[in-house]
Order: structure tokens, then C-alpha cells, then sequence
């Protein structure tokens, strides 16, 4: 979650992160034209909401799936998937306040999928995990 907080700080925006992956871009892709590089672009920062919440997703199945509270055990999946939520909106909210950067509801909505597909997959491999008795 830190590591989601400063990847919301002004040094991660769209014009400083256009500085390194615009070149590589160009680098890996040089005919390409400026717009198709400003979707590469677009599309690569997008990933990367997904992703970051995929891996909290992850980590936070983790943690509740093997929790010692019961409750947090038996409900792991819920607390997993509020923690994400509240964090994704709580991280849209946080940007709304830093002058480079801005906030948005669709940027909530792909790091809630990121983290429900990574709960989801974790909770297929739990599943099979606890039937094969392991």
C-alpha cells in the first residue's frame, strides 16, 4: 500500500512517467506515430493500476485467508476485496489533491478488477489447495 501511495505522488503523473516510456517506446518501436505512442502510453499507466492492486490483491488473500482471527479467516475473500476497494477510492481521493495528477472513478474501477482478479485466482487455487487436503 505504500508502494500504491507513492506511485499516486506527483513524481509518478502522466507527464514525468512520459519521460521514460515514451523513449523506450520509441526505442522498441521507432515508426511508431505520437499518438499511437500516447496510447501505448495511456494503456501502460492503465496496466499498472491493474497490476499494483493484482498484487494487493494477492497479498491481502495472503494475510486474511491465513489469519488467526477466525472471522478474518472464514470472510477472508470480503475483507480482501473491502480492503481494496476502500483503498483504490481512499488512493483516487489522495490524488485529487496533488496539482500534476487527477483523480478518477475509472482508475477505481481498474484497480478494484486488478484486485478481484487476483482474489478470484487466489481463491480457485485455495479451493482446489483445500480439497487436495494440502
Amino acid at each position: 500500500m505504500v508502494l500504491i501511495s507513492i506511485a499516486s505522488s506527483s513524481e509518478f503523473s502522466a507527464l514525468n512517467t512520459s519521460q521514460v516510456i515514451r523513449p523506450l517506446i520509441l526505442w522498441i518501436f521507432p515508426n511508431l506515430s505520437e499518438e499511437r505512442v500516447a496510447t501505448i502510453h495511456f494503456l501502460t499507466r492503465k496496466l499498472a493500476h491493474f497490476s499494483e492492486y493484482a498484487v494487493l490483491g494477492i497479498l491481502s488473500a495472503r494475510a486474511f485467508a491465513s489469519s488467526a482471527n477466525d472471522f478474518v479467516q472464514r470472510h477472508w475473500f470480503q475483507v480482501a476485496l473491502f480492503l481494496i476497494v476502500c483503498y483504490a477510492l481512499l488512493d483516487e481521493f489522495h490524488q485529487s489533491f496533488v496539482p500534476s495528477r487527477t483523480a478518477s472513478i475509472y482508475d477505481s474501477a481498474i484497480d478494484v478488477a486488478g484486485g478481484l482478479t487476483a482474489l478470484l485466482v487466489f481463491r480457485v487455487w485455495h479451493n482446489r489447495r483445500l480439497v487436495m487436503g494440502r
